[in-house]
Order: structure tokens, then sequence, then C-alpha cells
């Protein structure tokens, strides 16, 4: 999974999600040379949510169901 910056040009490429207890541990590479181990505790998982309406969160489900713009 490619994280991308509003110019397209990769920001972070995502090399994997895994669950390590309570938290989520991802692991990839930002600007294409810099490894990174980050984690997602519930906590902060939440505040994430929290900062979603009702809307953008229609919108994020209905991403798994779109095609992106110049793919067939």
């Amino acid at each position: 999974m490619k994280l991308l910056n509003l110019d397209n040009s990769v920001l972070m490429d995502v090399a994997s999600l895994r669950r390590q207890g309570d938290d989520l541990v991802i692991k990839g590479q930002i600007l294409g040379s810099m490894p990174i181990t980050a984690k997602l505790t519930p906590e902060q998982a939440r505040a994430a949510f929290k900062m979603l309406d009702f809307k953008t969160m229609l919108f994020i489900a209905s991403m798994l169901l779109r095609k992106s713009p110049g793919k067939k």
C-alpha cells in the first residue's frame, strides 16, 4: 500500500500492518529510503475516529468499491 502526497509522489510505502498485543504496528519506508516502524494504540485509534464525521466515514467505506481514476 502506498500513501501519496498531493502531487502523487510516494510519501510512504507500507509493507505490513500487524497486530502486536493491543496495538497496530505499521512497517514501511518513508520517502523511498527511510525505514520506519510505527504503532497505533487503541487510544490514538479512538482519537482518529473522533475526527471523522458521518459523511467521511461513509466515504471511506465506499472507497473499497471505487476504482482509482485512470484505472480500468
